[in-house]
């Protein structure tokens, strides 16, 4: 998700599209939280198995 925020970012700026531009950047930031609570241990959206 960093890497396509990233990605997104950079057509954006290059293309003039500010379309782009603020999916990117709401991507990048989205991606980055994930990863944090991911590397802090967090469970993010985690499934629950019934057995």
């Amino acid at each position: 998700m960093i890497v396509l925020g990233i990605i997104l970012l950079v057509v954006g700026f290059l293309t003039g599209l500010s379309l782009l531009w603020t999916i990117g950047i709401i991507l990048l930031v989205v991606g980055a939280i994930l990863w944090i609570l991911g590397a802090m241990g967090h469970a993010v959206a985690g499934r629950r198995h019934y057995w």
